[in-house]
């Protein structure tokens, strides 16, 4: 072969990994997004749940030092995320910042409890959980009543698995449509290559030495690709904070260090799968083959 030819050949070839590398990037930018979105999800959800609060009405006669007790026991439970006192005086002054006028003035009493806030921890702040929790603090003797929004909780849990189920279908979807472009893009890298990989077949080579050089320059598309859609996603959140302060949250490495994981993985994963797939494919054909496919 002339030295031109094989500088046009390498060129070729140095286009072909360029191509590659940029439509990989655009597939792992979507699967980028897509868990950003699912993480977010979660993350709402959670601090959803967190933000549920069961009001523990304490009897009326109880001592300072019993309540501090069943604040202390209850805030070891495992369910517990935070449980915070609130005396009488403090829900009488809370109640009449709110109405803008001071009910023991006319009834001449305080009509409040003391009571605990507890806040649950989000895997507990469902109904089969309650149903066990909600006895044990009720069977305590300290214990007047349970308040709690009921209503708000079903409507939280149940929007939470319409979401759920809604983001699992697109997953899906997104996921299937990523691998087939990113598979289309490696299968036509490697289709201009078939005829040396025929080749290398007729003189004895093992398919794992001839898949072996494949794999490895995919494996670099694959990483290439993955460091461009994390930079482009890093970029355009710098650039998005600007001008809109609440994707702030975004940048945070909890969630930002999973986002860039999952993006590497997946490159990795999937170039290696789909170039592993179209090498074995074109290994198994005929020479006649060749030409039509």
């Amino acid at each position: 072969m002339k030295p031109d030819e094989k500088k046009s050949k390498r060129r070729k070839i140095d286009l072909l990994f360029i191509t590659a590398t940029i439509s990989t990037s655009l597939v792992l930018l979507l699967i980028g997004m897509i868990s950003f979105l699912l993480l977010s999800a979660g993350k709402f959800s959670t601090e959803l749940r967190e933000g549920m609060t069961i009001e523990v009405v304490l009897k009326n006669d109880l001592e300072m030092s019993d309540a501090n007790k069943l604040r202390a026991k209850l805030s070891k439970a495992a369910y517990t995320r935070e449980c915070l006192y609130t005396s009488r005086d403090e829900a009488l002054k809370e109640m009449s910042r709110e109405m803008g006028v001071d009910p023991s003035e006319f009834l001449q009493y305080n009509p409040f409890y003391a009571s605990l806030n507890l806040k649950l921890k989000s895997e507990y702040a469902n109904h089969d959980s309650l149903s066990l929790i909600l006895p044990q603090i009720k069977a305590n003797p300290e214990v007047e009543e349970l308040n709690y929004q009921r209503e708000l909780l079903d409507a939280v849990n149940d929007n939470i698995r319409k979401v759920s189920v809604v983001l699992l279908v697109l997953t899906m979807i997104l996921t299937l449509i990523s691998v087939t472009l990113i598979n289309n893009t490696i299968k036509l890298t490697i289709y201009s290559q078939r005829f040396i990989l025929y080749s290398m077949k007729l003189v004895g080579a093992r398919w794992s030495f001839i898949r072996r050089p494949f794999i490895r320059r995919n494996l670099w598309i694959g990483l290439a690709a993955a460091a461009l859609a994390c930079l482009t996603i890093w970029g355009l959140l710098k650039v998005g904070v600007k001008y809109e302060p609440g994707l702030t949250a975004l940048l945070d490495r909890n969630m930002m260090i999973p986002v860039f994981v999952v993006i590497v993985a997946m490159g990795l994963l999937i170039t290696w799968l789909c170039a592993l797939s179209s090498v074995n494919r074109f290994l198994r054909m005929k020479s006649g083959e060749l030409y039509y496919v």
